[in-house]
């Protein structure tokens, strides 16, 4: 029995529908093995000071996990609504992108209540409100409830939930350009990130500032993933498994991680010129600066060359609890952001020994896929569709 049977919960949804790919039931299980990962990661991150940080991928790149996710979630979007769409047609694709959207705002709004309620119950208000970006709500809950029903207000951890409601919203739109002129859907991204690098476009945040995972840079990853899963893959397959081109990517990679290691190893900061600094500084996570987007593609053209589609023998289990959280990303993640606060408390209130540190980040794994595992089970039973965030 494949991974496929194990662990998805909707293989015969795609089957049924058909995929873009034109291959019936298709799922590249690794993509979830990823996005699964990158949630054990996020929520290691999550937890200030936390030596098990030094295994994720923030420390070793431009980027992280963040990428991941937005890329992720455009190809699975296309995979099930542009399946779809021949059998269901465009109202209710409109009709199910639109639902989805609105299960991503819910969930932000469900998590922004219990992110509040934890913080009170453990700080009385004033507690842990710098380390969470909640001062604002508890000195002034009115405009703060307003602004966040708005999704101009995110406490700290919870703020990519907004972006991911303004895309999925504006799936139909995308899916319908895709279908008629992906080379313009696609060109017509790239010249919207071209403009966030330029001019510096964003959506504003309330009190100040603006929505730190900007839409207008990081559609440009969910449009890429959307394009490639719709077609894509045969246009820039030549170019993955060129030889010269995983020589490139992994010569970036090792560029990027000695770059990275110099902010915490003085004496890997001789290594850089300093014309190198002044032309890559300054690297803004919140509008996708370019070093962090080369670094995404280099990463994916090295583990979609280097990771077989089918796992066996000691990684397999591993390898399924990375899945079955990664089909449950949006539960995982807003749980992810209640534990990481948990660990938070337990490490400033009891101990932040490294003993502490590996004791909250390996149970908050653990309860992430007991509760992953339930989820899937509970959704095969009734075949709901595809987890698209």
């Amino acid at each position: 029995m494949g991974l496929n049977a194990i662990v998805t919960n909707y293989q015969s949804e795609l089957a049924k529908a058909g995929s873009p790919h034109g291959l019936k039931g298709y799922r590249d299980l690794r993509l979830d093995a990823c996005r699964g990962l990158a949630l054990w990661f996020i929520f290691i991150d999550h937890i200030p000071d936390n030596s098990l940080a030094w295994l994720t991928l923030r420390n070793y790149g431009f980027s992280d996990t963040t990428e991941v996710f937005f890329f992720v979630s455009g190809y699975t979007c296309m995979l099930a609504y542009g399946g779809a769409l021949a059998e269901q047609g465009w109202l209710t694709i409109i009709a199910r992108a639109v639902r989805r959207s609105l299960e991503i705002y819910c969930a932000f709004l469900l998590l922004f209540v219990a992110y509040i309620a934890l913080i009170w119950l453990v700080g009385g208000g004033e507690g842990y409100t710098g380390e969470t970006n909640t001062a604002f709500f508890f000195r002034d809950p009115g405009p703060a409830v307003f602004h966040a029903l708005m999704l101009q207000y995110t406490p700290v951890n919870t703020d990519v939930l907004p972006t991911f409601v303004l895309l999925h919203l504006g799936f139909p739109v995308l899916l319908w350009v895709l279908l008629r002129a992906p080379a313009v859907a696609l060109a017509g991204s790239f010249v919207l990130y071209l403009m966030v690098q330029r001019y510096s476009w964003h959506v504003p945040a309330w009190p100040t500032g603006e929505l730190y995972f900007n839409p207008f840079a990081f559609q440009l990853l969910f449009v890429f993933g959307a394009w490639y899963a719709g077609g894509g893959t045969k246009v820039i397959r030549p170019l993955v498994q060129s030889h010269a081109t995983l020589f490139v990517a992994v010569l970036y990679l090792s560029f990027s991680l000695v770059f990275t290691l110099s902010w915490e190893i003085d004496i890997l900061k001789s290594l850089i010129p300093e014309g190198v600094n002044k032309l890559i500084y300054p690297i803004y996570k919140s509008h996708l600066a370019p070093v962090r987007l080369l670094h995404f593609l280099a990463l994916a053209v090295v583990v979609s060359r280097l990771t077989p589609s089918e796992w066996r023998g000691p990684m397999r289990p591993l390898v399924i609890a990375m899945i079955r959280c990664g089909e449950n990303s949006l539960s995982m993640y807003c749980f992810g952001v209640l534990l990481s606060f948990a660990g938070m408390v337990i490490m400033t209130e009891v101990s932040e020994s490294f003993a502490a540190q590996l004791a909250v980040s390996i149970a908050g794994v653990v309860a992430m896929i007991v509760a992953a595992t339930l989820a899937t089970w509970e959704a095969q039973l009734d075949r709901r569709g595809p987890k698209l965030f």
